[in-house]
Protein backbone atom coordinates (compact mmCIF):
# COMPACT_ATOMS: atom_id res chain seq x y z
CA UNK A 1 0.00 0.00 0.00
CA UNK A 2 1.16 3.08 -0.83
CA UNK A 3 1.94 5.80 2.08
CA UNK A 4 -0.14 8.58 1.21
CA UNK A 5 -3.90 6.19 1.11
CA UNK A 6 -2.81 5.58 5.08
CA UNK A 7 -4.25 8.02 7.24
CA UNK A 8 -0.51 9.47 9.84
CA UNK A 9 -1.10 9.31 12.98
CA UNK A 10 0.82 10.61 15.76
CA UNK A 11 1.89 7.97 18.41
CA UNK A 12 0.83 4.91 16.97
CA UNK A 13 0.35 1.17 18.16
CA UNK A 14 3.98 -0.28 18.29
CA UNK A 15 3.33 -3.86 19.78
CA UNK A 16 7.57 -5.39 18.88
CA UNK A 17 6.18 -8.73 18.94
CA UNK A 18 4.18 -8.19 15.84
CA UNK A 19 6.64 -7.02 13.77
CA UNK A 20 9.90 -7.97 15.58
CA UNK A 21 11.37 -9.57 12.34
CA UNK A 22 10.70 -6.86 9.68
CA UNK A 23 12.28 -4.97 12.43
CA UNK A 24 15.61 -6.57 12.27
CA UNK A 25 15.37 -6.52 8.97
CA UNK A 26 14.85 -2.47 9.05
CA UNK A 27 17.72 -2.18 11.45
CA UNK A 28 19.96 -4.20 9.16
CA UNK A 29 18.94 -2.37 6.40
CA UNK A 30 19.69 1.21 8.01
CA UNK A 31 23.07 -0.48 8.62
CA UNK A 32 24.15 -0.65 4.99
CA UNK A 33 22.46 2.42 4.32
CA UNK A 34 24.79 4.27 7.58
CA UNK A 35 27.96 2.76 6.29
CA UNK A 36 27.82 4.06 3.10
CA UNK A 37 27.58 7.53 4.95
CA UNK A 38 30.50 6.81 7.45
CA UNK A 39 32.66 5.59 4.45
CA UNK A 40 32.30 8.98 2.48
CA UNK A 41 32.00 11.46 5.55
CA UNK A 42 34.76 13.63 7.70
CA UNK A 43 34.56 12.02 11.14
CA UNK A 44 32.64 14.55 13.69
CA UNK A 45 32.88 14.34 17.22
CA UNK A 46 30.91 11.43 18.68
CA UNK A 47 30.29 9.63 15.22
CA UNK A 48 27.69 12.31 14.32
CA UNK A 49 28.93 12.04 10.33
CA UNK A 50 27.58 8.23 10.70
CA UNK A 51 23.76 8.70 11.87
CA UNK A 52 20.42 9.05 9.82
CA UNK A 53 17.92 11.71 10.14
CA UNK A 54 13.86 11.37 10.45
CA UNK A 55 13.20 13.87 6.99
CA UNK A 56 8.96 14.03 5.45
CA UNK A 57 9.37 10.52 3.95
CA UNK A 58 11.29 8.19 6.36
CA UNK A 59 15.26 8.47 7.20
CA UNK A 60 18.07 10.44 5.19
CA UNK A 61 21.68 10.15 5.17
CA UNK A 62 21.82 13.85 3.85
CA UNK A 63 23.75 14.90 1.17
CA UNK A 64 26.86 12.29 1.18
CA UNK A 65 29.98 13.73 -1.23
CA UNK A 66 30.33 11.31 -3.58
CA UNK A 67 30.31 10.92 -7.12
CA UNK A 68 31.92 14.80 -8.00
CA UNK A 69 29.53 16.51 -5.89
CA UNK A 70 26.65 14.35 -3.77
CA UNK A 71 24.28 12.09 -3.35
CA UNK A 72 21.38 11.84 -0.70
CA UNK A 73 19.90 8.39 0.16
CA UNK A 74 16.50 7.97 1.94
CA UNK A 75 14.61 4.97 3.29
CA UNK A 76 11.29 5.96 2.38
CA UNK A 77 8.90 4.07 4.99
CA UNK A 78 5.95 5.76 2.85
CA UNK A 79 6.09 4.53 -0.65
CA UNK A 80 8.55 1.33 0.69
CA UNK A 81 11.41 2.23 -1.41
CA UNK A 82 15.19 3.33 -1.38
CA UNK A 83 15.75 6.10 -3.16
CA UNK A 84 18.85 7.71 -4.21
CA UNK A 85 19.42 11.00 -5.87
CA UNK A 86 22.74 12.57 -7.30
CA UNK A 87 23.63 16.59 -7.38
CA UNK A 88 24.13 15.94 -11.22
CA UNK A 89 20.56 15.00 -11.31
CA UNK A 90 20.68 11.32 -11.40
CA UNK A 91 18.15 9.46 -9.58
CA UNK A 92 17.69 5.76 -8.47
CA UNK A 93 15.19 3.57 -6.24
CA UNK A 94 14.47 0.19 -5.62
CA UNK A 95 11.35 -1.39 -3.39
CA UNK A 96 11.14 -2.22 -0.14
CA UNK A 97 9.91 -5.74 0.46
CA UNK A 98 10.94 -9.74 1.63
CA UNK A 99 14.16 -9.82 1.06
CA UNK A 100 17.40 -10.81 2.42
CA UNK A 101 19.99 -8.64 3.42
CA UNK A 102 22.01 -10.12 1.31
CA UNK A 103 19.84 -9.28 -1.57
CA UNK A 104 19.18 -5.64 -0.20
CA UNK A 105 22.85 -5.20 0.05
CA UNK A 106 23.36 -6.25 -3.70
CA UNK A 107 20.24 -3.87 -5.07
CA UNK A 108 21.88 -0.84 -2.22
CA UNK A 109 25.07 -1.60 -4.36
CA UNK A 110 23.86 -1.45 -8.09
CA UNK A 111 21.74 1.89 -7.08
CA UNK A 112 24.97 3.41 -5.73
CA UNK A 113 26.80 2.93 -9.00
CA UNK A 114 23.78 3.85 -10.82
CA UNK A 115 24.33 7.10 -8.83
CA UNK A 116 27.86 7.62 -10.21
CA UNK A 117 28.62 6.75 -6.70
CA UNK A 118 31.43 4.60 -4.64
CA UNK A 119 29.77 1.18 -3.47
CA UNK A 120 32.46 0.44 -0.79
CA UNK A 121 31.73 0.12 2.48
CA UNK A 122 32.17 -2.15 6.23
CA UNK A 123 30.47 -5.39 4.94
CA UNK A 124 29.52 -6.35 8.64
CA UNK A 125 26.64 -5.36 11.21
CA UNK A 126 27.66 -3.67 14.35
CA UNK A 127 26.59 -3.77 17.98
CA UNK A 128 24.65 -7.19 17.01
CA UNK A 129 25.25 -10.32 18.62
CA UNK A 130 27.13 -13.07 15.84
CA UNK A 131 27.25 -10.53 12.79
CA UNK A 132 26.80 -12.50 9.18
CA UNK A 133 28.55 -10.35 6.59
CA UNK A 134 26.19 -8.61 4.65
CA UNK A 135 27.09 -10.42 1.51
CA UNK A 136 26.79 -13.82 3.26
CA UNK A 137 23.14 -13.39 5.22
CA UNK A 138 20.64 -15.12 2.51
CA UNK A 139 18.08 -15.75 5.31
CA UNK A 140 14.40 -14.68 4.42
CA UNK A 141 13.56 -11.33 5.71
CA UNK A 142 9.72 -10.49 6.00
CA UNK A 143 8.55 -7.03 5.43
CA UNK A 144 5.77 -5.51 7.08
CA UNK A 145 4.99 -2.44 5.62
CA UNK A 146 2.17 -1.25 7.73
CA UNK A 147 3.67 -1.65 10.60
CA UNK A 148 7.13 -0.44 9.26
CA UNK A 149 4.83 2.98 8.58
CA UNK A 150 3.62 3.07 11.95
CA UNK A 151 7.44 2.95 13.41
CA UNK A 152 8.14 6.18 11.11
CA UNK A 153 5.13 7.83 12.50
CA UNK A 154 6.09 7.48 16.11
CA UNK A 155 9.85 8.43 15.10
CA UNK A 156 8.00 11.93 13.61
CA UNK A 157 6.03 12.58 16.76
CA UNK A 158 9.09 11.87 19.10
CA UNK A 159 11.65 13.69 16.33
CA UNK A 160 9.47 16.64 16.97
CA UNK A 161 9.13 16.56 21.18
CA UNK A 162 13.22 16.03 21.09
CA UNK A 163 13.88 18.55 18.65
CA UNK A 164 11.72 20.64 21.27
CA UNK A 165 14.00 19.62 24.37
CA UNK A 166 17.15 20.25 22.11
CA UNK A 167 16.32 24.23 22.20
CA UNK A 168 16.61 24.59 25.60
CA UNK A 169 20.07 24.33 26.15
CA UNK A 170 22.96 26.55 25.05
CA UNK A 171 25.60 24.05 25.71
CA UNK A 172 27.27 21.49 22.95
CA UNK A 173 23.75 19.36 22.35
CA UNK A 174 23.52 16.87 19.43
CA UNK A 175 20.97 16.88 17.08
CA UNK A 176 17.92 14.61 16.95
CA UNK A 177 19.09 11.21 14.98
CA UNK A 178 19.06 7.71 14.19
CA UNK A 179 22.09 5.35 15.39
CA UNK A 180 21.70 2.58 12.80
CA UNK A 181 23.82 0.67 15.16
CA UNK A 182 21.69 0.30 18.09
CA UNK A 183 18.66 1.50 16.08
CA UNK A 184 17.43 4.39 18.37
CA UNK A 185 16.63 8.04 17.89
CA UNK A 186 18.84 9.97 20.35
CA UNK A 187 19.81 13.41 21.55
CA UNK A 188 22.38 14.42 23.67
CA UNK A 189 23.37 17.09 25.98
CA UNK A 190 27.06 17.75 26.95
CA UNK A 191 28.02 19.18 30.47
CA UNK A 192 31.52 20.60 29.01
CA UNK A 193 33.69 18.42 30.96
CA UNK A 194 35.89 15.39 29.66
CA UNK A 195 34.44 11.92 31.12
CA UNK A 196 36.61 9.59 32.53
CA UNK A 197 38.03 6.82 29.57
CA UNK A 198 35.33 4.60 28.46
CA UNK A 199 35.86 1.02 29.45
CA UNK A 200 34.98 -0.39 25.95
CA UNK A 201 33.57 -3.78 25.34
CA UNK A 202 30.36 -2.83 23.30
CA UNK A 203 29.78 -5.98 21.61
CA UNK A 204 30.38 -5.11 17.38
CA UNK A 205 32.03 -1.91 18.01
CA UNK A 206 35.48 -0.92 18.37
CA UNK A 207 36.87 0.43 21.68
CA UNK A 208 38.25 3.38 19.73
CA UNK A 209 34.94 4.41 18.63
CA UNK A 210 33.03 3.61 21.82
CA UNK A 211 35.70 6.03 23.93
CA UNK A 212 35.70 8.64 21.33
CA UNK A 213 31.60 8.75 21.82
CA UNK A 214 31.85 9.25 25.32
CA UNK A 215 34.91 11.62 25.80
CA UNK A 216 33.38 14.36 27.15
CA UNK A 217 29.80 13.82 30.23
CA UNK A 218 26.68 13.55 29.01
CA UNK A 219 23.39 13.07 29.64
CA UNK A 220 22.04 11.25 26.63
CA UNK A 221 18.29 10.04 26.11
CA UNK A 222 16.23 8.18 22.97
CA UNK A 223 13.53 5.76 21.80
CA UNK A 224 14.06 2.14 19.71
CA UNK A 225 11.29 -0.03 18.62
CA UNK A 226 12.08 -2.63 21.20
CA UNK A 227 14.92 -5.60 21.48
CA UNK A 228 18.00 -6.44 22.85
CA UNK A 229 16.29 -7.70 26.25
CA UNK A 230 13.55 -5.08 26.23
CA UNK A 231 11.19 -6.54 23.90
CA UNK A 232 8.78 -3.49 24.11
CA UNK A 233 9.16 0.13 22.44
CA UNK A 234 10.58 2.54 25.23
CA UNK A 235 12.44 5.51 26.15
CA UNK A 236 15.58 5.59 27.44
CA UNK A 237 17.74 8.23 29.49
CA UNK A 238 21.35 7.61 30.99
CA UNK A 239 24.32 9.86 32.33
CA UNK A 240 27.91 9.23 31.57
CA UNK A 241 29.67 8.87 33.67
CA UNK A 242 26.53 8.16 36.01
CA UNK A 243 27.02 10.55 38.89
CA UNK A 244 26.05 8.78 42.59
CA UNK A 245 22.61 8.19 43.12
CA UNK A 246 21.91 8.72 39.70
CA UNK A 247 20.08 5.59 39.57
CA UNK A 248 17.82 6.08 42.75
CA UNK A 249 16.89 9.80 41.04
CA UNK A 250 12.83 10.82 40.87
CA UNK A 251 11.93 11.19 37.90
CA UNK A 252 8.76 11.57 35.86
CA UNK A 253 6.64 9.92 34.77
CA UNK A 254 5.09 7.81 37.01
CA UNK A 255 5.38 4.86 34.85
CA UNK A 256 9.49 5.12 34.29
CA UNK A 257 11.86 3.27 36.16
CA UNK A 258 15.62 2.29 36.48
CA UNK A 259 16.61 -1.08 34.85
CA UNK A 260 19.70 -1.93 37.14
CA UNK A 261 20.42 -4.67 33.71
CA UNK A 262 20.43 -1.93 31.42
CA UNK A 263 21.70 1.18 33.98
CA UNK A 264 19.61 3.72 32.43
CA UNK A 265 16.14 4.66 32.83
CA UNK A 266 13.50 3.28 30.97
CA UNK A 267 9.43 4.62 30.42
CA UNK A 268 7.45 2.26 27.83
CA UNK A 269 6.09 3.67 24.84
CA UNK A 270 2.84 2.92 25.52
CA UNK A 271 2.71 4.96 28.58
CA UNK A 272 3.65 8.05 26.92
CA UNK A 273 0.91 6.62 24.08
CA UNK A 274 -2.17 6.15 26.47
CA UNK A 275 -1.52 9.04 28.44
CA UNK A 276 -3.66 12.38 28.02
CA UNK A 277 -0.61 14.37 26.70
CA UNK A 278 2.25 12.06 25.59
CA UNK A 279 4.21 15.41 24.37
CA UNK A 280 3.98 16.61 27.80
CA UNK A 281 4.57 13.27 29.69
CA UNK A 282 7.56 12.65 27.12
CA UNK A 283 8.76 16.36 27.60
CA UNK A 284 8.85 15.35 31.09
CA UNK A 285 10.99 12.23 31.44
CA UNK A 286 13.69 13.75 29.37
CA UNK A 287 13.67 16.80 31.33
CA UNK A 288 13.59 14.98 34.46
CA UNK A 289 15.77 12.84 33.56
CA UNK A 290 18.41 15.67 32.23
CA UNK A 291 17.93 17.59 35.56
CA UNK A 292 19.05 14.30 37.33
CA UNK A 293 22.36 13.61 35.51
CA UNK A 294 23.06 17.58 35.92
CA UNK A 295 22.27 18.29 39.15
CA UNK A 296 23.80 14.86 40.78
CA UNK A 297 26.94 15.51 38.14
CA UNK A 298 27.47 19.70 39.59
CA UNK A 299 26.58 20.63 36.09
CA UNK A 300 26.34 24.43 35.87
CA UNK A 301 22.96 24.78 34.79
CA UNK A 302 22.79 28.46 35.23
CA UNK A 303 25.14 28.53 31.96
CA UNK A 304 24.11 26.18 29.89
CA UNK A 305 20.33 26.58 29.81
CA UNK A 306 17.54 28.57 28.43
CA UNK A 307 13.80 28.62 28.12
CA UNK A 308 12.33 26.31 25.58
CA UNK A 309 12.62 28.04 22.11
CA UNK A 310 9.14 29.18 20.28
CA UNK A 311 8.77 29.82 17.02
CA UNK A 312 9.48 33.73 15.54
CA UNK A 313 10.68 34.34 19.19
CA UNK A 314 14.17 35.28 19.60
CA UNK A 315 15.98 33.98 23.00
CA UNK A 316 15.80 36.73 25.71
CA UNK A 317 19.12 37.75 26.31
Amino acid sequence: MRGNAMGATDWPALPYADWSETCTALHLWSQIIGKYRLARTPWVNHSWHATLYVNARGFTTSLVPDAGGGVEITLDLLDHAVTGSGTDGRTARFPLAPMSVAEFHGRFTDLLRALGATPAFHGTPNEMPDPVPFTEDHAARPYDAEAVTRFFHACVAVDRVMKRFRTSFLGKVSPVHLFWGSFDLAVTRFSGRPAPPHPGGVPGLPDDVTREAYSHAVSSAGFWPGGAGVDFPAFYAYAYPAPAGFAEAAVEPEAAYFDKNMGEFLLPYDAVRHSHDPEAVLMAFLESTYRAAADLGGWDRGALECPTGLPLRPRPI
